[in-house]
């Protein structure tokens, strides 16, 4: 092979230049075992030797013609001409200068003399911060270069040691090949051997043949014994001879030895023979590796050892040979994980690549936008704030509708989405989030989503825990806020007061020297509207919002339920692309076609670009909200990134309920001693589900907790009622009705159906039921202390302690504790309560009174009896 043809074991090719630099071979490593060798080069600084002081000018200057130093003369009287002239100026401008600074006043001295310092001061400042930023960028550029010379050095390693294994690996080859070459040389010297001896053999039976067919002829009488004898024996005649020999040889049978080897001139090779030479062949060609297929062996996470073979392209009785070689023994329906499988494939010389179950989700949201395709898009707005501070009262009157007399109990449930059109032509598109503490999630989404959010603070209540926690979630989320005060019609509204409570919150209005906008409106009387939209859309220009509407959609999940007509109705926030009817879509874990669409107002569209909000029907079941949605090319890859994501989820959740560990058995045996509340949850969106779970969760603790059994989107069906059933539960209906066979099957299982229609009407009847499932708190309540003076011994009572009470009172049938030098020996009830003779019920203090303890009789003069009393007290939440 020629020099110029590069090879794959060559180094690669360097290129040619001039300059002062070095080259090294760097290795870029990618995903999924791909590799790539550049060219790196270094360029080395010019280091210029500093001239020594007193050091004779360069010869070019010294050998300078006479001529030339003439002609220079003339321009350098010239040049000082010109310079004696600006020294002479600037002389009378110093003189100027000094007779204006005589003319100024002490005061103007002084500033001039500060501002003087200042300019020192900070010029002194600026000249350190660029000492140091030069040391940090030397700093960071030796380490730069240190970095590449280490890893110069690791790649040198790194290519000797595979060229010291690929001769090793040649090596082994060769002594290998040499072997077989010696073995098939043995083996033809055998077979060599063998042909001698039986062709030797059968010229000393001819031989012999021969000589006894010429004793035959000598002798007649010996000729005819022969002919008889063998009619005799063979019962026939020379033609039966004659046809044996006719037919096909057989295959020997029987033993067989050496006399029958050698006398059997004419046997055939056995099969098992011919087997056993074609397996050596074959095994001789996979060690030499002269006809081995070699493949790009894909291997997922786990694969069976029967796929890997047939990967391989080989059967899987040879890779379960070579595994048991290994020491692994295995059958081919065994599942192998991908670090035992790629070591596996790359022994036997195949490429591997390692691809995860994960990556059929690569490059779900597509190549990033170019700048040229970006065109300006509506602004996102979020509204949030407390529960009743006039949120969406503040959007029905930007839209010119009534939301609110939609949503019980006055109070928004769900997350509403709607796009507001002004007069020229520019939209808006509103978020409107729940203010309610149960919606905390809800408000965190609709912040994530957002690109602007309104704060709605009424001016009456000021900053409220909802504001808080609203102002919270936006900077969280790093979006721009605008305080919208509302209710500044109302007679005890105080708008100063809630910019200042802001400043606790880091919120710092225009009007108070800060850089957030506010604006005082009024929902009731429309007032101060047009100023709000100005404010929206002047922080919309800053932002400057822009989205390619020219590529396939993708976006997030601002709510979904299931419509009993419709099936699965989801609305969506189409963020980037365009959403087109028939597109297929993979909304979290669940997919489906667009069927239709639908705006805010009902009306039907067939198409939706960035900033859109739509009613989207077609799903195979209702999505998680939150999620987010992106258009695929097919259902079959739509498919198998649902089936992926379900599956995730089911697997979490089985990690959840497995308990294999210690803590997780401890945590199980807790569990058992919990009391539980069953409970199954139908919903009419997966937002309001998701806000109730939350906040009955939040009442689990050491006692009680509640256990969800099941939780849905849609109607309250018969196979709601009989889970209940099975685990005694009830069934909570948040806006949503039993149908005909639900009510008929509760009726006769007496399951409890209750209906809901606002969160913390549910909320209040949970904690009231959990409440009474908790044990009462036994509460101790101290009567008195009374002293043995002696122990008296009654036969038919037993011991009974005379006693004086010194402190309180002592009752019958209280608790008493026995105390004997501080520390507690006996704790139980009294049996008796003597005065004197007489049973009493009560001793004051400062009498005295007999005693005796149920089953204890250990008492002594100088022990104290404290009595006291313990009721049970009702506990809640």
């Amino acid at each position: 092979m020629s020099d110029d043809v590069e090879t794959e074991t060559s180094k690669p090719r360097r290129p040619l230049t001039l300059r002062r630099t070095e080259t090294g071979a760097v290795k870029q490593s990618f995903s999924h075992g791909r590799s790539k060798t550049v060219v790196v080069e270094t360029k080395k600084r010019r280091v210029l030797a500093p001239k020594k002081p007193g050091e004779a000018p360069a010869k070019a200057e010294a050998k300078e013609a006479p001529e030339k130093k003439a002609a220079k003369k003339p321009a350098e009287d010239k040049a000082a001409t010109a310079k004696a002239a600006a020294a002479a100026k600037e002389a009378e401008d110093k003189k100027k200068s000094a007779a204006v600074l005589r003319t100024l006043s002490d005061d103007e001295k002084q500033a001039r003399a500060a501002a003087l310092a200042t300019a020192r001061k900070q010029k002194a400042e600026r000249d350190k911060r660029d000492a140091a930023e030069r040391a940090e960028r030397e700093a960071r550029e030796a380490e730069e270069r240190s970095r590449l010379e280490e890893e110069r050095k690791r790649q040198a390693i790194e290519e000797e040691k595979r060229a010291r294994e690929a001769e090793e690996r040649r090596k082994a080859e060769e002594e290998a090949r040499e072997a077989l070459e010696e073995e098939e040389r043995e083996r033809k010297k055998r077979n060599a051997a063998k042909s001698d001896a039986r062709a030797k053999g059968r010229e000393e039976e001819e031989q012999k043949a021969d000589a006894s067919k010429a004793a035959e002829a000598d002798n007649p009488l010996a000729q005819l014994g022969g002919r008889l004898k063998t009619k005799r024996k063979g019962g026939g005649d020379d033609r039966r001879d004659t046809a044996k020999a006719k037919e096909a040889p057989r295959r020997r049978s029987g033993k067989l030895t050496i006399a029958n080897a050698l006398d059997d001139e004419e046997r055939q090779r056995s099969l098992a023979s011919v087997k056993r030479a074609r397996e050596r062949e074959k095994l001789a060609r996979q060690q030499r590796g002269g006809e081995r297929v070699l493949r790009d062996v894909i291997i997922p996470e786990t694969i069976t050892v029967q796929e890997l073979a047939a990967r391989m392209s080989m059967r899987a009785v040879d890779l379960v040979k070579e595994l048991m070689k290994q020491g692994q023994m295995v059958t081919s329906n065994e599942i192998l994980d991908a670090d035992t499988a790629q070591l596996i494939a790359e022994d036997l010389g195949h490429s591997v690549k390692r691809v995860a179950e994960a990556d059929v989700e690569e490059g779900l949201d597509g190549a990033p936008d170019n700048e040229a395709d970006m065109k300006p898009r509506p602004p996102v707005v979020t509204i949030m704030g407390h529960v009743d501070h006039g949120k969406t009262s503040l959007l029905d009157a930007m839209r010119q509708t009534d939301v609110v007399a939609g949503e019980a109990g006055g109070i928004t449930q769900h997350i509403g989405a709607y796009q507001v059109t002004l007069g020229d032509d520019r939209k808006i598109t509103f978020l409107d989030t729940p203010g309610h503490a149960a919606f905390t999630q809800m408000r965190a989404r609709g912040a994530k989503v957002t690109d602007i959010i309104i704060l709605v603070v009424a001016a009456d209540d000021s900053i409220m825990p909802q504001t808080e926690e609203a102002i919270s979630h936006a900077k969280a989320a790093g979006v721009p806020i605008i305080v919208a005060i509302n209710k500044v019609d109302k007679p005890d509204a105080n708008p100063d007061k809630v910019r200042t409570d802001l400043l606790q919150h880091e919120i710092q209005v225009e009007s108070m020297g800060g850089d957030v906008q506010d604006v005082e409106v009024s929902a009731l009387k429309k007032m101060n509207l047009d100023g709000l939209q100005d404010a929206i859309l002047l922080q919309a220009e800053l932002l400057d919002l822009k989205a390619n509407p020219d590529r396939p959609a993708n976006g997030a999940v601002v709510e979904a339920r299931l419509d009993k007509g419709r099936g699965a109705v989801a609305t969506l926030l189409v963020e980037r692309g365009t959403l087109k009817r028939g597109d297929i879509l993979v909304v979290g874990s669940e997919w489906g076609k667009v069927r239709a669409m639908t705006d805010d107002k009902g009306k039907t569209v067939q198409e939706a670009g960035p900033a859109f909000p739509v009613e989207v029907l077609g799903l195979n079941g209702a999505p998680e909200p939150g999620d987010t949605f992106n258009v695929v090319d097919s259902e079959a890859k739509a498919r198998e990134i649902a089936e992926f994501r379900q599956r995730q989820r089911r697997e979490k959740a089985a990690a959840k309920s497995s308990g294999t560990s210690l803590e997780q058995m401890m945590a199980q045996l807790q569990d058992s001693e919990i009391k539980e509340l069953p409970i199954v949850i139908k919903g009419d969106v997966q937002g309001s589900i998701e806000a109730i779970v939350g906040s009955l969760e939040k009442f689990n603790n050491d006692e009680v907790r509640v256990r969800i059994l099941h939780t849905g989107v849609g109607g309250i069906s018969e196979s709601d009622v009989i889970l209940a059933e099975a685990s005694n539960a009830p069934v909570i209906g948040f806006n949503v009705r039993a149908n005909k066979q639900a009510r008929e099957e509760a009726e006769r299982s007496k399951v409890e159906i209750r209906y809901y229609s606002v969160i913390y009407n549910l909320i209040d009847d949970i904690k009231a039921t959990l409440s009474g499932m908790l044990e009462p708190e036994l509460r101790e309540t101290f009567l008195g202390n009374a002293e043995i003076l002696e122990v008296f011994n009654i036969s038919k009572h037993g011991k009974v302690a005379g006693c004086r009470v010194t402190e309180g009172k002592v009752e019958r049938g209280a608790k008493v504790r026995l105390i004997r030098d501080n520390v507690v020996i006996h704790e139980g009830e009294l049996s008796q309560l003597k005065r004197f003779k007489d049973d009493v019920n009560e001793v004051p203090g400062g009498q005295e009174c007999g005693m005796s303890f149920a089953n204890y009789e250990d008492m002594r003069p100088g022990d104290v009896i404290e009595c006291f009393s313990v009721e049970k007290v009702t506990r809640t939440l």
